[in-house]
Order: C-alpha cells, then sequence, then structure tokens
C-alpha cells in the first residue's frame, strides 16, 4: 500500500468516528464540556504526531525544490507530497469535514463518495477562517527544528508523510476554536454581542481567557510527553529521564502556538458570528 492511500486509509477511519461524534453532538446540543473532551483526546494525536515525526532526522531534501526535480511540478517533495494527499483525501471527502482545513485549498477536486449531512453547528462564517499558512510557517521555520535531530537518512516520502501527520493534527487542533467559540457565544451571548457588534478584539480577547484553564492544558500536554515520549527498556534503567520528544517542547507548542492561534481563531469567528 503507498504512503498516500495508506493516509487516505486512516484518514476514512477517523472520519467514521468523528462523524458520530458530531451527530452525537447534534442530538445532545453540544456543550463546552464535550468541545473540552474532543480537545484533550487531540493532544494525545498530537503527541504521538510528534513522536513519529522524531523517528527521522531533518532530512532537508524533503523541503528542496532543486531535489525533487518532478515533471510538470514546481516545488519541493514535501509540497508535491502534500498536494497530492490533500487531492485524494478531498475525493474520498475528507474536505467536507468542517473541522480539516486543507493547506493547499486551491483547485481541490470534489469529492466522490455520498456526501454526508454534517451538523450545521457552526455560523456559515467559519467557513472563510482558515489559517494553514501560519501553522505551515510555525512549524517548519520554529517547531521541527526544535524537536529533530540534524541529518539525512534519505527517508525522504516518509518524513514527508510524518509531516503531514503532524500539520494535520496541529491544524485540526487549532481551527476547533471555532467550535469553542460557538459554544462560548451561546452560553454568555449577553456578554459577547456588544463587543462583536463594536468589532472589539480586545474585549473579546479577555472573555475568550480563562489562565487557569490555560495553565492546565499546558501541564497535562507535558505530563502526557513524559508518559508517551519516554524511552522504555525492560531491565535497564539508563535511560530512564531521556525522552523521544523533550516534554518541554510540547508544553512549548501549546503555549507559544496552539493557544494563541486558537485565541486568533476564535476571534476571528465571533467577529463574524453576527453577520
Amino acid at each position: 500500500m503507498s504512503v498516500v492511500m495508506m493516509l487516505t486509509t486512516l484518514f476514512l477511519l477517523a472520519s467514521s468516528a468523528c462523524k458520530h461524534e458530531m451527530a452525537k453532538a447534534e442530538h445532545n446540543n453540544v456543550t463546552l464540556g464535550m468541545v473540552r473532551d474532543s480537545l484533550i483526546r487531540q493532544e494525545d494525536t498530537i503527541v504521538y504526531s510528534l513522536i513519529e515525526r522524531a523517528r527521522f532526522p531533518l532530512n532537508p531534501p524533503t523541503y528542496d525544490p532543486s531535489y525533487a526535480s518532478i515533471p510538470g511540478f514546481s516545488g519541493s517533495l514535501l509540497e508535491f507530497f502534500v498536494k497530492q494527499t490533500e487531492a485524494v483525501q478531498a475525493k474520498a471527502g475528507r474536505y467536507d469535514n468542517p473541522e480539516e482545513h486543507p493547506f493547499f485549498p486551491d483547485n481541490l477536486p470534489p469529492s466522490l463518495v455520498p456526501h454526508y449531512k454534517y451538523p450545521e453547528v457552526l455560523h456559515p462564517a467559519a467557513m472563510s477562517i482558515n489559517i494553514n499558512k501560519l501553522i505551515w510557517d510555525m512549524y517548519f521555520n520554529k517547531l521541527l527544528p526544535s524537536f529533530v535531530s540534524p541529518g539525512d537518512d534519505e527517508n525522504y516520502a516518509l518524513t514527508a508523510a510524518r509531516d503531514l501527520e503532524c500539520l494535520q493534527a496541529i491544524s485540526r487542533r487549532i481551527h476547533y476554536g471555532k467550535l469553542v467559540a460557538e459554544v462560548k457565544f451561546r452560553d454568555e451571548r449577553k456578554d459577547y454581542e456588544p463587543a462583536i457588534r463594536a468589532q472589539d478584539r480586545f474585549t473579546l480577547t479577555n472573555l475568550l481567557t480563562f489562565t487557569n484553564v490555560e495553565e492546565a492544558v499546558k501541564k497535562r500536554v507535558a505530563k502526557k510527553a513524559m508518559t508517551f515520549c519516554q524511552e522504555v527498556k525492560l531491565g535497564d534503567d539508563g535511560d530512564k529521564g531521556k525522552y523521544k520528544v523533550d516534554p518541554a517542547i510540547v508544553s512549548g507548542l501549546y503555549a507559544d502556538w496552539v493557544i494563541p492561534l486558537t485565541k486568533e481563531v476564535e476571534i476571528d469567528y465571533l467577529l463574524r458570528r453576527l453577520n
């Protein structure tokens, strides 16, 4: 099975579970507790995706446009891989799901599978919000060099596959801010409406910020990383305290990028909520 087809198969399995969750949300009137449960599960996915990427060194040719030399394509192997994978997954219906956001949305083919009617939980303005360009820049220029080793083992296709898994997991988590914002808006509409009408980003930021919750998230992901990333060898304590990915990197990812960018998505969504 090719890497692209393997990723598509994994997506279809995950999509089935996602449809079940969204249908459940529709029938039970989605709550902030349900949203937080999903965000906590997504933490696991992000940590495991970072672990899988850390198996490989940086592998610079993956990102070098001069390396690939693919007929009819101008760009790096990574860009080729992501565009081709997104095209296949679009045909399988991935981007019909409001939780999924392509990194190369232009000219994606239409879905070839029967359309699933996702619950209309979000305001239609949500469709216009996609900050994947920021996530792409953050991942490759800041995050990736901080947790993978330098070097080149020539596993470029697998490197690109692991990068895409990280990107999609982080993107899903950040764009979930739309649902977070919608639930908070419904729960406290009288507080949010005046700030939205005034297009007051400062007040919206204050309404959305719960410092104790953010601190708890950072501590929880660090603890998960300490558990999931630990090197385990039977009968040998020599690697105790060594990690496949430094827990501080995972906590920093949330502190410096995931939480702030999620809040940006929430604010962008709320500013359009009354349109």
